[in-house]
Protein backbone atom coordinates (compact mmCIF):
# COMPACT_ATOMS: atom_id res chain seq x y z
CA UNK A 1 0.00 0.00 0.00
CA UNK A 2 3.00 2.66 1.07
CA UNK A 3 4.67 1.43 -2.42
CA UNK A 4 1.75 2.37 -4.58
CA UNK A 5 1.15 5.51 -2.58
CA UNK A 6 4.72 6.57 -3.31
CA UNK A 7 4.47 5.55 -7.02
CA UNK A 8 1.77 7.40 -7.49
CA UNK A 9 3.29 10.35 -5.56
CA UNK A 10 6.43 10.69 -7.72
CA UNK A 11 3.72 10.24 -10.91
CA UNK A 12 1.94 13.23 -9.94
CA UNK A 13 5.54 15.34 -8.93
CA UNK A 14 6.78 14.08 -12.13
CA UNK A 15 3.13 15.63 -14.14
CA UNK A 16 3.45 18.72 -11.89
CA UNK A 17 7.29 19.60 -12.67
CA UNK A 18 6.52 18.33 -16.65
CA UNK A 19 3.81 20.89 -16.70
CA UNK A 20 6.36 23.71 -15.23
CA UNK A 21 8.98 22.67 -18.37
CA UNK A 22 9.14 25.30 -20.51
CA UNK A 23 11.63 26.06 -23.74
CA UNK A 24 11.89 29.94 -25.05
CA UNK A 25 13.84 31.88 -27.77
CA UNK A 26 14.83 35.21 -27.82
CA UNK A 27 15.47 34.90 -31.41
CA UNK A 28 11.68 33.37 -32.48
CA UNK A 29 8.59 34.38 -31.11
CA UNK A 30 6.08 31.66 -29.83
CA UNK A 31 2.97 31.43 -32.54
CA UNK A 32 5.28 34.38 -34.39
CA UNK A 33 6.98 33.75 -37.97
CA UNK A 34 10.52 32.82 -38.44
CA UNK A 35 13.04 35.88 -38.69
CA UNK A 36 14.96 35.96 -42.05
CA UNK A 37 18.40 34.99 -39.52
CA UNK A 38 16.55 31.73 -38.71
CA UNK A 39 16.20 30.93 -42.55
CA UNK A 40 17.66 28.39 -44.84
CA UNK A 41 20.08 29.75 -46.97
CA UNK A 42 19.56 27.87 -50.05
CA UNK A 43 17.19 25.61 -52.02
CA UNK A 44 15.84 29.50 -53.14
CA UNK A 45 15.53 30.86 -50.18
CA UNK A 46 18.29 33.72 -48.95
CA UNK A 47 18.41 33.52 -44.89
CA UNK A 48 21.14 34.03 -42.52
CA UNK A 49 20.56 30.07 -41.53
CA UNK A 50 21.62 30.77 -38.25
CA UNK A 51 20.48 28.63 -35.26
CA UNK A 52 18.26 30.22 -32.62
CA UNK A 53 19.31 31.26 -29.30
CA UNK A 54 17.19 29.05 -27.32
CA UNK A 55 16.43 28.71 -23.04
CA UNK A 56 14.31 26.16 -21.00
CA UNK A 57 13.60 25.72 -17.48
CA UNK A 58 11.40 23.86 -15.05
CA UNK A 59 13.48 20.01 -16.31
CA UNK A 60 12.09 17.07 -14.11
CA UNK A 61 14.64 16.49 -11.36
CA UNK A 62 15.33 12.58 -12.73
CA UNK A 63 17.02 14.65 -16.11
CA UNK A 64 19.84 13.10 -17.52
CA UNK A 65 20.41 14.96 -20.26
CA UNK A 66 18.33 17.03 -22.92
CA UNK A 67 17.71 16.33 -26.67
CA UNK A 68 16.11 19.20 -29.47
CA UNK A 69 14.94 18.86 -32.76
CA UNK A 70 13.30 21.33 -34.94
CA UNK A 71 10.65 19.70 -37.45
CA UNK A 72 8.37 21.00 -40.40
CA UNK A 73 5.20 18.68 -40.45
CA UNK A 74 3.80 20.34 -43.31
CA UNK A 75 6.51 19.73 -45.87
CA UNK A 76 5.08 17.88 -48.77
CA UNK A 77 7.56 14.44 -48.28
CA UNK A 78 4.82 12.34 -46.24
CA UNK A 79 7.02 12.02 -43.49
CA UNK A 80 7.54 16.30 -42.59
CA UNK A 81 10.65 17.28 -42.94
CA UNK A 82 13.85 17.51 -39.50
CA UNK A 83 15.52 20.70 -39.30
CA UNK A 84 17.84 20.42 -36.35
CA UNK A 85 18.37 17.43 -34.18
CA UNK A 86 20.44 17.55 -30.81
CA UNK A 87 21.50 14.55 -28.43
CA UNK A 88 23.04 14.29 -25.10
CA UNK A 89 23.07 17.88 -24.19
CA UNK A 90 24.37 17.89 -20.77
CA UNK A 91 21.32 17.86 -17.74
CA UNK A 92 22.97 20.90 -16.27
CA UNK A 93 22.62 22.90 -19.45
CA UNK A 94 19.69 25.43 -19.50
CA UNK A 95 20.65 27.48 -22.69
CA UNK A 96 22.15 27.23 -26.32
CA UNK A 97 23.41 30.70 -27.87
CA UNK A 98 22.42 31.81 -31.23
CA UNK A 99 24.65 30.10 -34.03
CA UNK A 100 25.18 27.11 -31.83
CA UNK A 101 23.35 24.73 -34.72
CA UNK A 102 26.63 25.57 -37.48
CA UNK A 103 28.54 22.76 -37.51
CA UNK A 104 32.18 23.03 -35.67
CA UNK A 105 30.85 26.32 -34.08
CA UNK A 106 31.33 26.19 -30.18
CA UNK A 107 28.02 27.02 -29.22
CA UNK A 108 27.30 23.30 -28.00
CA UNK A 109 28.26 22.10 -24.73
CA UNK A 110 30.98 19.61 -24.16
CA UNK A 111 29.10 15.95 -25.46
CA UNK A 112 26.01 17.09 -26.92
CA UNK A 113 25.81 15.82 -30.42
CA UNK A 114 24.26 17.04 -33.89
CA UNK A 115 22.59 14.35 -35.78
CA UNK A 116 21.98 14.28 -39.64
CA UNK A 117 18.98 16.02 -40.72
CA UNK A 118 16.71 15.91 -43.28
CA UNK A 119 19.07 18.12 -45.36
CA UNK A 120 21.74 15.69 -45.60
CA UNK A 121 23.86 16.56 -42.44
CA UNK A 122 24.08 17.51 -38.83
CA UNK A 123 23.69 20.72 -38.05
CA UNK A 124 20.86 23.70 -38.19
CA UNK A 125 19.32 24.09 -41.23
CA UNK A 126 16.47 27.04 -41.01
CA UNK A 127 13.28 26.92 -42.74
CA UNK A 128 12.56 27.09 -46.55
CA UNK A 129 9.13 25.70 -47.42
CA UNK A 130 8.30 25.91 -51.72
CA UNK A 131 7.48 29.22 -52.59
CA UNK A 132 3.70 29.63 -53.25
CA UNK A 133 3.11 26.76 -50.36
CA UNK A 134 0.85 27.69 -47.10
CA UNK A 135 3.23 28.63 -44.42
CA UNK A 136 5.04 25.89 -42.42
CA UNK A 137 4.77 25.34 -38.58
CA UNK A 138 8.20 24.78 -37.30
CA UNK A 139 8.43 22.90 -33.73
CA UNK A 140 10.95 23.41 -31.71
CA UNK A 141 11.43 20.69 -29.00
CA UNK A 142 13.11 19.96 -26.17
CA UNK A 143 13.39 16.55 -24.83
CA UNK A 144 13.83 15.91 -21.18
CA UNK A 145 15.52 12.50 -21.19
CA UNK A 146 16.29 9.35 -18.58
CA UNK A 147 20.02 8.32 -19.73
CA UNK A 148 22.92 10.82 -20.18
CA UNK A 149 23.84 9.38 -23.57
CA UNK A 150 21.08 8.01 -26.39
CA UNK A 151 22.61 5.08 -28.20
CA UNK A 152 22.64 6.78 -31.95
CA UNK A 153 25.85 8.77 -33.72
CA UNK A 154 25.72 11.42 -35.91
CA UNK A 155 24.89 9.84 -38.90
CA UNK A 156 21.67 8.53 -37.49
CA UNK A 157 18.69 9.59 -38.80
CA UNK A 158 16.32 11.93 -36.92
CA UNK A 159 13.78 8.86 -36.99
CA UNK A 160 16.28 6.71 -35.05
CA UNK A 161 16.53 9.47 -32.38
CA UNK A 162 12.90 9.77 -32.24
CA UNK A 163 12.77 5.97 -32.17
CA UNK A 164 15.12 6.50 -29.04
CA UNK A 165 13.39 9.90 -27.38
CA UNK A 166 10.19 8.08 -27.52
CA UNK A 167 11.51 5.26 -24.66
CA UNK A 168 13.22 7.73 -22.43
CA UNK A 169 11.14 11.28 -22.76
CA UNK A 170 10.68 12.17 -18.68
CA UNK A 171 8.88 15.60 -20.18
CA UNK A 172 8.57 17.80 -23.37
CA UNK A 173 8.82 21.76 -23.90
CA UNK A 174 8.07 23.23 -26.89
CA UNK A 175 6.79 26.26 -29.18
CA UNK A 176 5.79 26.70 -33.09
CA UNK A 177 6.52 29.25 -35.20
CA UNK A 178 5.49 30.07 -38.93
CA UNK A 179 7.69 30.82 -42.43
CA UNK A 180 6.02 30.78 -45.89
CA UNK A 181 6.96 32.52 -48.91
Amino acid sequence: MLAGALALAATLFGTAQAADFKLTSTSIKAGGTVPDEQVYKGFGCTGGNVSPELSWSGAPTATKSFALTVYDPDAPTGSGFWHWVVVDIPSTTTALPKGAGKPGATGLPAGALMTRTDWGAPGYGGPCPPKGDKPHRYQFTLFAVDLPKLDVTADSSAAVVGFNLHYHTLAKASFTATYGR
